[in-house]
Formats: C-alpha cells, sequence, structure tokens
C-alpha cells in the first residue's frame, strides 16, 4: 500500500487527529480531534477567528498544519507533493463565502471549467454535463449569462454547479448562507441536502447561521479558542450543558464569549498620560 495511504474508514471520510495550527506566535488549532461522517452533512460553528475556515483549507491542503494528522479517504493529506494534492483536489468540491466566479467567462464556460482542464471528454459531452449540474440548481437557462449579470444568490448556485462538475466525493461550503435573503437562503439550503443525499456525498459547512444548519445538519461541531468544545446532532447541542454552546447557539449577548477584547482596566488606561 501506499505509504501516504491508509485503509480508508468506511465510516469516517475526513479523520483529524492532535491538529495543531498557527499562524505567527497564535495558536489557531489547539490538538484537535473529529471525525466526518461518510454521505452525511457536518457543520463547522464558532465565534468569529476561532479558525472554521482554516479547518477547511487544512482539508484541501492549501495550508498545512505544524502536528498532527489529516487523513481524507485514508490518506494523509500534510504528506502530499503537489502532484498529489492536484490528484485528491479533483475529487473535492468548494463552495466559496465570494462564489469565486471568473468574471470573464460565462456561467456556462464556469462550469466547464473543470471538465475542460481535468478530463478529455468531448466538447459535446461537457455541454451534457454542463446543463445537467446547472438543471440541478434551477439556472439551466441563465448559461449564457456573465457573474456580473447575476444576483448574489444565483452566484452561489452557479459556484455549487461548478463544485459537483466532477461528482467530487465532498463538497465544502464555506459561509454559504451569508448575505443572501430568506428565500435564497431556502433554496441554498434545499439544494446541499438534497445533493449531498442524491448523489450520495459528504459535505462539510462552515456557519455562523445556526438555525439553517440545524435544520439540514446531521452533525455539528463547535470551535471555540482553538479547541472542539462540544460535538453532537442538532438537539443534542441545543440541550447542550455547556454555557459556551449556550451562548452561541441561542445568540445570548453575555456569556463565556466577551464582549470586550483583553484591555487593561479603563480607568487606569483613562488616567495614563
Amino acid at each position: 500500500m501506499d505509504p501516504l495511504t491508509e485503509k480508508p474508514d468506511p465510516e469516517f471520510l475526513v479523520q483529524i487527529r492532535n491538529l495543531n495550527y498557527r499562524i505567527g506566535n497564535r495558536a489557531i488549532h489547539k490538538d484537535i480531534n473529529l471525525d466526518i461522517p461518510r454521505g452525511k452533512v457536518t457543520t463547522i460553528m464558532g465565534p468569529s477567528g476561532c479558525g472554521k475556515t482554516t479547518l477547511l483549507r487544512l482539508i484541501g491542503g492549501q495550508a498545512r498544519a505544524h502536528s498532527g494528522q489529516i487523513l481524507v479517504d485514508g490518506i494523509n493529506v500534510g504528506r502530499l507533493d503537489l502532484n498529489g494534492l492536484f490528484t485528491l483536489r479533483k475529487r473535492m468540491g468548494m463552495m466559496f463565502q465570494s462564489g469565486a466566479l471568473f468574471t470573464d467567462l460565462s456561467v456556462f464556460d464556469n462550469i466547464a471549467f473543470p471538465l475542460r482542464e481535468h478530463t478529455t471528454l468531448s466538447e459535446s459531452m461537457v455541454r451534457h454535463i454542463v446543463l445537467m449540474k446547472l438543471q440541478a440548481v434551477g439556472l439551466r437557462g441563465a448559461r449564457e449569462l456573465f457573474p456580473a449579470e447575476l444576483s448574489g444568490g444565483m452566484a452561489r448556485r452557479v459556484a455549487l454547479a461548478r463544485a459537483i462538475a466532477l461528482d467530487p466525493m465532498m463538497i465544502m461550503y464555506d459561509e454559504p448562507f451569508t448575505g443572501q435573503d430568506p428565500i435564497t437562503v431556502g433554496i441554498i439550503m434545499q439544494l446541499i441536502r438534497l445533493l449531498n443525499d442524491t448523489l450520495g456525498l459528504t459535505s462539510i459547512i462552515v456557519s455562523h447561521d445556526v438555525q439553517e444548519v440545524c435544520t439540514i445538519s446531521d452533525q455539528l461541531f463547535m470551535l471555540s479558542d482553538g479547541k472542539v468544545i462540544s460535538h453532537g446532532s442538532p438537539d443534542q447541542m441545543k440541550r447542550s450543558d455547556s454555557e459556551a454552546v449556550q451562548q452561541f447557539m441561542h445568540a445570548f449577548p453575555d456569556g463565556p464569549v466577551a464582549f470586550h477584547y483583553p484591555a487593561a482596566d479603563y480607568f487606569e488606561d483613562l488616567m495614563q498620560t
């Protein structure tokens, strides 16, 4: 067997063990352990700056952990060279918060791009696949439009169609609901759940939107201060005894997550000359 590969776990697609990552002297992740089950929708939650999006970057190999192990379908991501990462990423889809569409390409060509880049399919087959993916997200009629002509919600749906163009085993969503109106949020929620179940995907969502992710997620992980402080089903998380979890899940303004950034005593600070 390839020394970079272990026997894939039949239950978990992503396994993270004793993960530590820092930026400069600041620890972002501190000895994190978590498992992402196959075929399920898993959400990573937590306060701003706790390392949620960074965790997606580590899973995808855009960043390298300082210690610990990340296995994706049995493959040790941290030990892959550039070619190995290139091969693995073809099995992953990513929907960026901004959509990250190519502004000079039409909707059709944005979705066709990964097919043309990574396969030798004929243009006729590319066309059929692109139209099929656009049909799945309800935008087949928008294929000739350019990103500047799309609403924010439409751009997210095009990005989702591109993310599934190569029929990946997993899709990662970075804040998919941010800045969207309630109707668009409902559409994206429905698409995430429907595509996950219909295509047999594994979905990983990073989001602050508690109500939305509780509706579509099978399990939740909550990060805080660089650690996993709780995980479980949405119902289990809502009933958690942790004050930090309760504060986040119910949007309480007071709790373990302080309003003020650490600072010297206010009065003493004012009196300094």
